[in-house]
């Protein structure tokens, strides 16, 4: 007998190891399920819902239910309802589910209700990005969009109530009416130029079919229809229907837009010094005197880009996070497509999956959004959502 136990087969280190690594998603999920749920109620507004996953305020829901954050006692947030704006459904059926059908009344009671509102885009629906019969690279006539008064009523509401405001882009820009943008900007301290821009990783028209043909036929239109662009670079497009371009070599060291981050964000919100940008953003100012610019943009443009940026009016420097410096109500700017990152939902539930994050892109890939959620995104907003929380009353 006792010799049948010692010939007995041990298991090695490596074993148990490799054991124990099968098993982390395991313990991951379980740690993600039985943390403590906490009521955090979101007023989401989202006009650009194409497709029923969300993807404009996809990173919002992720941040929410990773953090345990819950719109009740029970129920996690779900990207498909809990949010105000366009619904999509089958064969080019739509819900307008917006705060356009709520009276001042109902929209006063949300405010009481809601412990924060983000509007992660209203650039909205158009006719043909919508039916298929159209064509999504061509403007055409808008299906539902733009910031509406009663969006910035509530906006308003939120702040005389000192509670938590998160805007982004674009909810300044076309199509939100210039008397709602106005309303914001008097409101917020925020100022939009008129400008918009992109990263394009290339401007061969023959190789890039996702080039807007309305942004090569606005340029060709004050150019005298030359399109003389093959490289990467930036694409700026102004609410005039103006577009300036800077391609790599040409205009640009570096073609990527980047974000440096200052002190207060690096240490304060997680965020690291620099990042590159490769998707919207807007180019704002902001009134210093109520607003802290954290982070900018920086365009590495050479003597001849710095000099079409000045013949426009457009810097090379300019805000990428802006928050109200008080502390008597608490406002964040995002001047960039934020929210709108292509991440998968179900990874929310696994406690420290942010230390895997170097798996989940292609750090080869200048277009790839990826990397910008997980080591810029998550962390500020799961910050300023923590942070938010413990201040509540």
């Amino acid at each position: 007998m006792a010799a049948s136990l010692l010939n007995k087969p041990r298991i090695s280190w490596l074993q148990a190891l490799i054991v124990l690594v099968l098993l982390l998603p395991l313990w991951m999920l379980l740690s993600w399920f039985f943390t403590k749920k906490r009521i955090l109620v979101a007023a989401v507004i989202d006009k650009t819902v194409l497709t029923q996953n969300g993807q404009e305020h996809i990173s919002l829901t992720w941040v929410l239910n990773h953090e345990k954050f819950t719109k009740n006692d029970r129920s996690l947030y779900n990207n498909k309802r809990d949010y105000f704006g366009f619904f999509p459904e089958e064969k080019e059926q739509f819900r307008l589910k917006g705060l356009e059908r709520f009276s001042n009344d109902k929209l006063t009671q949300l405010s009481n209700d809601a412990d924060l509102a983000y509007i992660t885009d209203s650039y909205g629906i158009y006719k043909n990005e919508w039916y298929k019969q159209g064509d999504a690279k061509e403007r055409s006539g808008m299906v539902y969009g733009g910031m509406s008064k009663q969006d910035l009523f509530l906006l308003q509401k939120m702040k005389e109530k000192h509670k938590l405001v998160i805007t982004e882009f674009n909810c300044l820009g076309s199509p939100t009416d210039s008397s709602v943008r106005n309303g914001f900007e008097n409101t917020f301290g925020i100022h939009w130029s008129g400008w918009i821009g992109r990263y394009f990783d290339s401007f061969d028209t023959l190789k890039n079919k996702e080039l807007p043909r309305w942004l090569i036929y606005n340029y060709k239109i004050r150019h005298h229809g030359e399109w003389p662009f093959k490289k990467s670079g930036i694409a700026f497009i102004h609410s005039d229907d103006r577009v300036v371009i800077l391609e790599n070599v040409t205009h640009l060291f570096n073609d990527l837009p980047h974000i440096y981050a200052s002190a207060q964000a690096t240490t304060g919100y997680g965020v690291p010094e620099k990042i590159h940008y490769a998707f919207w953003f807007d180019v704002i100012s902001v009134d210093t005197n109520i607003n802290k610019v954290i982070a900018h943009y920086q365009i590495d443009a050479n003597k001849t880009g710095l000099a079409v940026l000045a013949e426009n009016g457009i810097p090379a420097q300019f805000p990428a996070i802006t928050l109200h410096s008080n502390k008597d109500y608490r406002f964040f700017y995002f001047s960039g497509d934020f929210c709108d990152n292509p991440i998968e939902l179900g990874s929310s539930y696994f406690t420290g999956v942010h230390f895997f994050r170097w798996f989940m892109y292609n750090k080869l890939d200048p277009q790839e959004r990826k990397s910008f959620f997980w080591t810029f995104y998550r962390p500020l907003v799961s910050k300023i959502l923590n942070e938010y929380y413990a201040l509540k009353p």
